[in-house]
């Protein structure tokens, strides 16, 4: 099977310091990859470059073997590579149906003029948020009264409506309770059931151990160690992070 992104050979510097060396990753379809290390690993600034929010100063990225250039967020999405950000997720105080259409609202023609179809949204939102088993009153509910894990889930439910090929959730599980972390856990789960790939970048092991496939570990800019779930423990990849933790 053909990966559905491989990134080869990826340097990234901030001015005098070298955040990523020659980083090589690959995400084959429907894969659900762990991307591991401690803070200042470098994972971050992979998956922001991989999702368009970082231009990279050296390597390749291919997306189904095509050599493609992500120079924006646009692009990405354009691609079908949509981000769910810890902090940057969703806007506090739009809407839940905002938040789901954000960048992309549905309008229809009202005469001469083109106008923001708000009903046709709120029912898509509706669908979408039922679908995945988010208790929200109404799509109309902004999205500052939802918990954490909901606020991840309206996130990914924007993920899902438009159809995305690849889910990269960057720390999705931080700070939240333990109940909002089982949540997530289990959106993840139904990204695979929607033949979606996903990147879940994270240095907690116990929440991501049960969702992955594969898991890719980076220390200090480089990729480490790459290792199927079928081949490694849970603790034997606590202890293989233990080295990095300790620097």
């Amino acid at each position: 099977m053909k990966p559905q992104l491989r990134a080869v050979n990826i340097h990234k510097w901030y001015e005098s310091v070298h955040a990523l060396k020659g980083v090589d990753l690959e995400v084959y379809p429907c894969e659900t990859i762990g991307l591991l290390g401690d803070n200042g690993a470098g994972k971050s600034t992979l998956v922001k470059i991989l999702a368009g929010a970082l231009p990279k100063n050296r390597g390749k990225i291919y997306w189904r073997e095509k050599e493609t250039e992500i120079s924006s967020v646009r692009e990405a999405r354009k691609l079908g590579i949509e981000t769910v950000y810890q902090d940057q997720a969703v806007v506090n105080g739009m809407s839940v149906a905002q938040n789901i259409f954000l960048g992309r609202e549905l309008k229809k023609r009202l005469g001469p003029i083109e106008i923001l179809d708000k009903k046709r949204m709120d029912e898509e939102a509706r669908k979408i948020t039922e679908y995945l088993g988010l208790k929200i009153a109404t799509p109309k509910q902004e999205v500052r009264f939802c918990s954490g894990g909901e606020r991840q889930g309206v996130a990914i439910a924007r993920a899902i409506h438009f159809k995305a090929k690849l889910v990269i959730l960057d720390e999705p599980t931080t700070a939240l309770s333990v109940q909002g972390a089982e949540k997530v856990l289990n959106f993840v789960k139904r990204l695979k059931r929607e033949g979606m790939s996903s990147i879940f970048v994270t240095h907690n092991i116990h929440h991501v151990y049960p969702v992955a496939d594969r898991f890719v570990i980076i220390s200090r800019g480089k990729v480490v160690e790459k290792v199927k779930k079928s081949h490694i423990t849970k603790n034997q990849l606590i202890s293989k992070l233990r080295p990095s933790e300790s620097n």
